[in-house]
């Protein structure tokens, strides 16, 4: 009983340390272009509570996701693993049910979730999209995966690499993949960036997912470029939970990860491209021309040059912009300034190539 009441006091006080005393809590804001006619939800699709080895109660998550600017979360809660099962009675479902109040008036997005949790190999996946998650309570690991995609789950693997031999692609995954089980692997988790996943889902068309994997309160500290939770930008045709689903399954996600956008190169050159406006040139003299360039995203960008013409490197710091001088001796219409986008990886290791576009033929 003791314990029992050490753990309520300890939720109580997380809870109230986690939420601000206010009439109304303000939304956060993360700033991601809408692009190629889709809404860039900000979701985070793998998180504990109480119910499982986490620290809260569910209704503080969907506090910290308001605060933090998210639109949509999944409470992915251990099946198997519940350490906290002497005070919080084993019921899987609860969670969602304690939250969804809670998120219906935040507006915020909530999907029924749990993590199925194994040794590694073959590891650990989240399903989500659940309607019940009892039915995933049970021994045989591909009968439980079966389970969640009879409820057209989506399910994904989670933190390759967490352990030195977490991140092996082996006999099990590949039945998964072959059998259209498994539809995205994080390539990021937490602190954790996974190259060999990245290159899993480039090579096997598989979803990339980026989440926190948050079992700690969240610590309510202001949000910059590297120093915010890990999440999956996905790329919906609504605001609505199914278009989220239908998002994933088509793979439409880039994940941020500190200070690095990792996807497809379709979608990071689109959210470059609406991120990014360069103004014309408000000052030319001997040979050289000044312009504004501004970056409306959350992501500071680093540019590093691949051309002739331009600063050798560039930061365009997030939500502001900056002044650059370029010596340009033939005065040609518009000149083109070659760089690599150092930290949006289309694949590991790998920046993007873009073009800065300056129109230099400008009276003044």
């Amino acid at each position: 009983m003791k314990t029992k009441l050490k753990l309520v006091l300890l939720i109580t006080l997380v809870c109230l340390l986690a939420t601000p005393i206010t009439a109304q809590q303000a939304r956060g804001q993360i700033n991601f272009p809408d692009i190629l006619e889709y809404k860039t939800l900000k979701c985070d699709l793998h998180m504990h509570t109480v119910f499982s080895d986490g620290l809260v109660w569910p209704t503080v998550r969907v506090e910290e996701a308001l605060r933090e600017g998210l639109d949509a979360i999944s409470i992915t809660d251990h099946i198997e693993y519940q350490p906290h099962k002497q005070d919080i009675p084993t019921n899987h479902n609860r969670p969602y049910q304690i939250a969804q109040p809670a998120a219906q008036k935040k507006n915020i997005l909530l999907i029924m979730g749990a993590e199925i949790t194994r040794d590694t190999p073959p590891g650990h996946f989240n399903a989500i999209f659940l309607q019940d998650i009892n039915p995933l309570d049970a021994n045989d690991l591909i009968e439980v995966i079966k389970a969640a995609n009879q409820q057209n789950a989506f399910v994904f693997w989670n933190h390759p690499g967490w352990k030195p031999d977490a991140g092996e692609w082996v006999g099990f995954h590949t039945t998964l993949y072959e059998n259209k089980l498994l539809h995205g692997i994080e390539v990021a988790n937490g602190d954790g960036y996974y190259p060999e996943a990245h290159n899993w889902c480039l090579e096997k068309n598989l979803t990339m997912m980026g989440n926190s994997d948050i079992h700690s309160p969240a610590v309510d500290t202001q949000i910059t470029p590297d120093k915010h939770r890990t999440m999956t930008l996905v790329f919906a045709k609504e605001k609505t939970i199914d278009a989220i689903k239908e998002a994933l399954l088509a793979g439409r996600t880039a994940v941020w990860f500190q200070n690095q956008l990792i996807g497809s190169k379709k979608y990071l050159e689109a959210i470059f491209k609406a991120a990014v406006q360069i103004k014309q040139p408000t000052c030319k003299h001997d040979g050289k021309v000044w312009f504004e360039i501004t970056n409306n995203s959350a992501i500071d960008i680093e540019l590093q040059k691949t051309g002739r013409k331009g600063p050798p490197t560039l930061t365009l710091p997030a939500n502001s912009n900056i002044t650059v001088k370029v010596k340009i001796k033939d005065w040609q219409r518009k000149a083109t300034l070659s760089y690599l986008a150092t930290n949006f990886l289309i694949a590991p290791g790998e920046g993007l190539p873009i073009d800065l576009h300056v129109a230099v033929n400008t009276k003044f």
